[in-house]
């Protein structure tokens, strides 16, 4: 008697996108960033910050090297946490999500929200903006558990 084929269940989108945010979430606290950028669409990424729109996918890497680069107190730890995905097409969803970024100088929380493309396959990041405050969130998981 022959055994069925076993099939691999394919990802839902949005564990496959949730996936991608884990992924840049290990990339930034090993000081990986060129693995950090791999979950933004390359070269077309839309990123603003601080006000101002970045130069690109190599201008984004380039400010995380300049301003965060070197040792892992400037880099620090990020935590992407509350993290919303609400789908708009099969190539397409919007995802909220809190994000802290822990380091003794400086410490940053804020909002990410980004447009989620499925290009040649794999979902990317093709528009990010991000909205920082200097107070902590008091529902931040990692801050509660301290």
């Amino acid at each position: 008697m022959a055994a069925a084929p076993v099939h691999a269940e394919t990802p839902a989108p949005e564990a496959e996108i949730r996936a991608v945010i884990a992924d840049m979430e290990a990339a930034w606290n090993r000081g990986d960033f060129e693995g950090y950028m791999r979950g933004f669409l390359n070269p077309g990424v839309v990123f603003v910050s601080r006000g101002r729109f970045q130069q690109g996918w190599q201008g984004t890497l380039d400010h995380y090297v300049r301003d965060y680069g070197g040792a892992p107190e400037k880099r620090g730890t990020l935590h992407f946490y509350d993290i919303k995905v609400e789908m708009l097409a099969d190539d397409a969803a919007q995802l909220i999500s809190r994000y802290h970024l822990d380091r003794a100088e400086s410490p940053q929380y804020g909002i990410n929200t980004r447009l989620m493309r499925k290009v040649e396959g794999r979902w990317v990041i093709a528009l990010n903006h991000v909205s920082s405050v200097e107070t902590p969130d008091p529902n931040d998981p990692e801050l509660r558990a301290k």
